[in-house]
């Protein structure tokens, strides 16, 4: 079995991270200058990683993006990274709104309207037997979704979405779906990241957001993970 060099795990982390944020792919020449080493070196290892099926190049003289794989090792390797991180002002901003949320239904919704304003996805959260969502703009407003068919894969996944929650109820207290792990819509391109939370209405309550499977991952689970908690902490204060 083929591990990873320290090196490539550095660049397709770098690569998944600038991803993200501007929607192209990433050349060998910028990371050559965030790396030191020479474009050459860069692109030998991309051409590595390619070969692994954790980046691709959509085309020809562009620069790569990752595939579903190197998202999930990107995912992974921040699982297994225990270091706490500190509070930030988008996560005190989230607990400050659910703290004042009132009654359990305006709380979650408090919870979920954050999370849109927080990352830019859509939020998702089971009341009851009902499924709240907000920010379906947030999410066509994504350059992956600006496709007919793209759009209806993704409108596929979410009429199934609260079927499925209630069929499967995910155990695990954070649960990230990548892109073709997705149970339903395995080609609407979509990432569904859902915390599990204790609530009035059920053990089994779900917070998350669904956006494209280009994201911040790091910021969004940490949001993620952080509403969940916060709502249990609340709800049964």
């Amino acid at each position: 079995m083929y591990l990873m060099t320290e090196r490539q795990r550095q660049i397709l982390s770098a690569i998944v991270e600038q991803y993200a944020e501007v929607a192209s792919p990433v050349g060998s020449n910028l990371l050559a200058k965030v790396f030191g080493v020479s474009s050459a070196t860069i692109r030998a290892e991309m051409a590595e990683l390619e070969r692994l099926g954790y980046i691709m190049q959509p085309h020809t003289s562009a620069g790569r993006m990752p595939t579903d794989k190197g998202y999930r090792f990107y995912v992974n390797s921040l699982t297994e990274d225990k270091a706490v991180l500190p509070e930030r002002g988008a996560s005190r901003a989230l607990t400050a709104r659910v703290q004042d949320g009132g009654l359990p239904e305006r709380t979650i919704r408090n919870a979920v309207d954050t999370l849109v304003e927080l990352t830019h996805n859509l939020g998702l959260a089971t009341i009851g037997n009902q499924l709240y969502m907000s920010g379906l703009s947030n999410l066509f407003g994504q350059p992956e979704f600006v496709h007919a068919g793209q759009v209806q894969q993704v409108a596929q996944l979410l009429d199934n979405l609260e079927p499925w929650l209630r069929e499967a109820a995910p155990n695990q207290p954070l649960s990230v779906y990548i892109g073709r792990e997705n149970p339903i819509g395995r080609s609407a391109g979509c990432s569904l990241i859902i915390s599990r939370f204790q609530s009035p209405y059920s053990d089994r309550s779900y917070i998350g957001v669904l956006g494209p499977t280009r994201q911040n991952y790091r910021d969004v689970t940490n949001l993620v993970r952080r509403a969940g908690q916060t709502l249990e902490e609340v709800l049964y204060e």
